[in-house]
């Protein structure tokens, strides 16, 4: 399937999906490892009244990466830029994963463009720490990294194929699995990834919160999200701790509400993708 593509004015190329339907419009944003292929099944179930953009962000997928990411604001600015070029003016966001810290990101510095942000299985507004791994591939929680450095010489954050697959297997498809077909095909699209290194550094200093991460002063620009914020995790995910929605909730303030999604690990596209449209739609109205 070819994507259409959008150049931005830093010159990367963002490919996307688009679903056409009516005047209300979704924009949904991916996480680590994945690109738009990720929100396939929810695209093909969401009401038609809804237009939704996917994008593959820089370094995933089919788009672009001329420019080495530094943080998770350089994805927000892609992401403003496109909807800019697209002419998309009011509308949902959903994230998953490291995706919502894009959009949280995007909604500090932008608002006034989202109505509503579904967060679904989020990392945290504070960040996502990386440590070092230990000889059995858990990690050394004693002992967190701090730069960039660090992560560039750990093995561990440059997964190969067997990597990916082992980790898929381990920490995202718990419950319910794709066909064998299907996840060949996610593999593929895992491969593509070409920012592993700079995602992580990313994740691991992001932090709007209120407190210091280990790494980073908190910016505290989390209390700037007003808009409605949907959050969404798996009772079963073992990637997201719930500790990490408390923090959301309490770094955002009372606009943000939580609701479980029942018998559903990282992947709720696969493990309830039912629950996951209705809590979607329930909310984006």
């Amino acid at each position: 399937m070819t994507l259409p593509q959008i150049t931005l004015d830093n010159n990367e190329v963002i490919a996307y999906r688009k679903k056409d339907g009516g005047e209300q419009t979704i924009l949904l944003v991916h996480g680590n490892f994945y690109s738009s292929l990720a929100w396939e099944e929810l695209i093909g179930v969401l009401d038609p009244k809804y237009t939704v953009y996917a994008v593959d962000l820089r370094g995933f997928g089919e788009s672009s990466y001329n420019h080495r990411v530094t943080q998770i604001k350089d994805f927000s600015d892609d992401l403003k830029d496109f909807v800019d070029k697209l002419g998309i003016g009011d509308f949902y966001m959903a994230g998953w994963s490291a995706g919502a810290q894009v959009c949280m990101q995007f909604e500090v510095d932008y608002p006034g463009h989202c109505k509503k942000l579904a967060l679904i299985n989020p990392a945290s507004t504070r960040g996502l720490p990386m440590f070092e791994m230990n000889a059995d591939g858990t990690p050394d929680f004693t002992k967190r990294q701090t730069t960039l450095e660090e992560i560039e010489n750990d093995s561990s954050k440059q997964p190969g194929r067997e990597e990916f697959i082992a980790f898929s297997e381990a920490r995202i498809y718990t419950h319910k699995k794709r066909s064998p077909e299907k996840q060949e095909m996610y593999v593929e699209d895992m491969l593509k990834q070409r920012n592993i290194v700079d995602v992580a550094h990313s994740l691991n200093t992001f932090n709007i919160g209120s407190i210091n991460n280990g790494v980073r002063d908190g910016t505290n620009q989390a209390k700037g999200i007003t808009i409605p914020v949907l959050i969404l995790r798996g009772d079963r995910d073992n990637i997201i701790p719930a500790q990490m929605i408390d923090e959301i909730k309490d770094d955002i303030g009372d606009n943000a509400t939580y609701a479980q999604l029942t018998d559903t690990g990282h992947s709720p596209f696969v493990d309830n993708l039912p629950e996951l449209k209705e809590q979607i739609e329930k909310f984006f109205i």
